[in-house]
């Protein structure tokens, strides 16, 4: 018997190592970059914009623009650190309350397991002893009940900080395209002209990145993220030339 446990292990071990899945794992990474360096191309671009509207000078709006790169930055990372935080919380409450029912009700508890699996098709002799084995392996019948019944993974306990600082580093990298022109252009009319073409195109370089890393339609995308960036920002011109009037 032990060994034909060891053959079968082997046996898993030489088809595992034939077979190396390539899946994308840096989602949640991609996601914080994707959210600040969406806003950051935006935000101050359109401020630019608008300040290049009303007639402001380069160093004016270079000097706004900085100052909300640097707030953006603040805000966005705060706002992915507390994301993220609350969903670190969220887990260690369920956590507490799953593994408090399972000593509880182990047998209810049970029940839910077999349910989870009926409903995958396993026929009721099959996961029966899936549920007496989970049952003699407490924690990992919890990590069970967490990933299938909640539909809850683990956060890694360092996601919070990451995410911030991941959002942040992305905001301010994507709201210093737009305010380049004006770094070189005393002028601001010349400049606005300058920025809008470069942001438009880092739009759509981004806009790309973005459909092929999200799996979505990369032309699709970039037409978008572009569009987007444009409208927010031909908006913002439109309302500081109504408003100077």
């Amino acid at each position: 018997m032990a060994t034909l446990r060891a053959d079968l292990e082997s046996e898993k071990q030489r088809l595992l190592n034939q077979h190396k899945e390539k899946h994308f794992t840096a989602g949640e990474v991609v996601r914080d970059i994707i959210i600040g360096v969406s806003d950051g191309l935006t935000v101050p671009f359109a401020l630019a914009a608008g300040l290049s509207g009303a007639n402001a000078t380069s160093s004016i709006i270079l000097t706004a623009g900085i100052a909300e790169v640097a707030a953006g930055a603040i805000s966005m990372g705060l706002g992915g650190y507390l994301a993220a935080k609350s969903e670190a919380d969220h887990y260690a409450r369920e956590l507490k309350r799953e593994q408090e029912e399972i000593n509880a009700v182990p047998d209810t508890e049970a029940a839910e397991v077999a349910e989870i699996l009926a409903q995958y098709g396993i026929e009721q002799h099959e996961y029966g002893p899936v549920v007496n084995a989970l049952k003699k392996k407490p924690q990992a019948w919890l990590d069970f009940m967490m990933k299938f019944e909640l539909g809850l993974e683990k956060p890694d306990p360092k996601r919070a900080m990451q995410s911030a600082l991941n959002i942040a580093v992305a905001y301010i990298i994507g709201g210093l395209v737009p305010l380049i022109p004006y770094m070189f252009i005393p002028r601001a009319q010349d400049a606005v002209i300058v920025s809008v073409c470069v942001t438009i195109l880092a739009l759509l370089l981004f806009g790309y990145a973005k459909g092929y890393f999200t799996g979505n339609k990369p032309f699709k995308s970039a037409l978008q993220t572009a569009f987007i960036g444009a409208l927010a920002s031909a908006a913002a011109f439109g309302l500081a030339k109504a408003f100077q009037r």
